[in-house]
């Protein structure tokens, strides 16, 4: 599945709002609708968000017309200010962005930072590829057989565009014949769980129970989860994790009950720059994404909501993080995440 293709002058990606009932894809030519596809959800996940900001970086330099080196660095910057002010917990796009920053800085004449840029990208997506393949090779030694995983929201090639974190586990274990069965919680309120892992795991073959989100506290009190692995969109130094709303609350049941609580994330999502969960911001998003479902008014007119699109699992609660370097268990400080 090709979720995010480089075509030149233009970008390609699964358009995820759709799914699971229409696979349509969106022809991007220029930076500023890659940037709104990322605002949207058309194009989410950290992972692939970063690689969506790398094109849509390039892209916009493509197009940048100007012939002195400094001009251009400063209409690129006017490019990057775009995709930062798209989605503020995701560390992959800000960790890219200085990435694709220095491409530009490092090359001397216009035509050259233009080349430098579109080759940048292109390694970012095969080096999130490579992580993640790595990730899911690692991950799956952690599960022994006969086990029930549950997941959170969508970990998988949507999310990341090349084989999954947290999903790319459950995929590579099932293949082994370890899983007795994957959990998937609907993940509220945009359905990323029923809409997109379960699409996923149904192309793999892969079977898979669905429960709502509330619902995981009577699973695990029931003894019917094993281990529970998710993702992350930003990772704080000493561990603490930034994921989809309602991870938190996972993470306090999975210790409460005695089971492994697993974090899956490759070494982009890690900020070096933040000490703790506390210096994480946490993006709040669309009332109306609570109140509404497919534009239809679940709620009375007027109503009040807060939308906050992540929560901080403290590292405590953490079994282990897997990144394309090892498996680490706190206290992560020491660690550093390096192998």
């Amino acid at each position: 599945m090709k979720v995010i293709e480089w075509h030149e002058d233009h970008v390609v990606a699964i358009d995820q709002r759709k799914l699971p009932h229409e696979e349509n894809y969106l022809e991007l030519y220029n930076y500023r609708e890659v940037a709104h596809a990322i605002k949207d959800m058309a194009i989410r996940g950290a992972p692939a968000i970063g690689i969506a900001t790398a094109y849509g970086i390039a892209l916009g330099g493509l197009q940048i017309d100007k012939a002195d080196k400094e001009d251009f660095l400063r209409e690129l910057d006017l490019v990057i200010t775009v995709f930062t002010s798209t989605r503020p917990t995701a560390q992959n796009l800000f960790r890219v962005v200085e990435d694709m920053r220095q491409a530009a800085i490092s090359a001397d004449k216009v035509e050259d930072i233009k080349k430098s840029l579109v080759n940048k990208a292109k390694r970012v997506h095969q080096e999130e590829q490579e992580s993640e393949i790595r990730i899911s090779q690692l991950g799956t030694t952690l599960i022994p057989q006969n086990m029930r995983v549950l997941t959170h929201c969508n970990t998988g090639s949507l999310a990341t565009a090349a084989f999954g974190t947290a999903l790319g586990i459950i995929k590579q274990a099932y293949r082994e014949g370890k899983l007795k069965e994957v959990i998937i919680t609907e993940t509220r309120p945009l359905f990323q769980g029923s809409r997109l892992t379960a699409w996923e795991l149904k192309r793999e073959d892969i079977p898979f129970t669905l429960i709502t989100d509330m619902a995981a506290g009577f699973w695990i009190n029931q003894g019917k989860v094993d281990a529970v692995i998710v993702g992350a969109d930003r990772i704080a130094l000493n561990g603490d994790t930034a994921n989809k709303i309602g991870t938190y609350t996972l993470a306090v049941l999975a210790k409460e009950k005695g089971i492994p609580f697993y974090i899956a994330a490759p070494s982009s999502t890690i900020d070096q720059k933040c000490r703790s969960g506390k210096d994480i911001p946490i993006e709040f998003r669309d009332p109306g994404e609570v109140t509404h479902i497919y534009n239809l008014a679940i709620a009375p007119e007027g109503t009040l909501a807060a939308n906050p699109a992540f929560d901080i699992t403290p590292h405590q609660y953490i079994t282990a993080i897997i990144n394309e370097n090892g498996i680490f268990k706190g206290p992560f400080y020491e660690t550093g995440f390096e192998s």
